[in-house]
């Protein structure tokens, strides 16, 4: 069966990325898709700003943000690769949630001002769960890697 899907013009921007994610201020932690493959990778970007809701209570005099959510995004991300693939992968009734992560290092602190240039990589799908390879990257340098599964589930 031949593909149809239309292409992905690039950037994506954050109005295209709220067409594909369910999340919303505050928790929509990707700002921009600036690299595709579809089916295989992503590069995405989180610009890290000091107005974040989180920066508040951690910590504050030192905001650093959470490693958590810095997973979360690489997540999201994950999500988007699915969403602009553009194969029978996605679909519009269905949604993937984090389901498992691996081997996350957080190698050094992200602070406002900071901009994440997030990397996945789709390993494989395995029936309705795809399992990546992550990385999130401030200036060149890994702040932080790990490996997810997330798990498609209908809306």
């Amino acid at each position: 069966m031949k593909d149809t899907a239309t292409p992905v013009i690039l950037p994506v921007d954050a109005e295209q990325i709220a067409a594909i994610l369910p999340h919303r201020y505050p928790f929509l932690l990707v700002d921009r898709v600036i690299e595709l493959d579809p089916g295989k990778s992503i590069a995405a970007l989180k610009n890290v700003s000091f107005n974040e809701p989180f920066f508040q209570g951690h910590f504050p005099g030192h905001p650093v943000m959470p490693g958590v959510l810095i997973v979360e995004a690489l997540a999201q991300a994950s999500g988007l690769l699915i969403g602009l693939s553009g194969t029978n992968m996605a679909k519009d009734d269905r949604i993937f949630y984090l389901a498992k992560v691996d081997n996350a290092r957080f190698l050094r602190p992200v602070v406002p001002g900071d901009q994440l240039r997030l990397e996945v990589q789709l390993k494989r799908m395995i029936r309705s769960m795809g399992i990546f390879t992550a990385r999130a990257l401030v200036d060149g340098k890994e702040a932080a890697t790990c490996e997810l599964m997330c798990a498609e589930s209908t809306r």
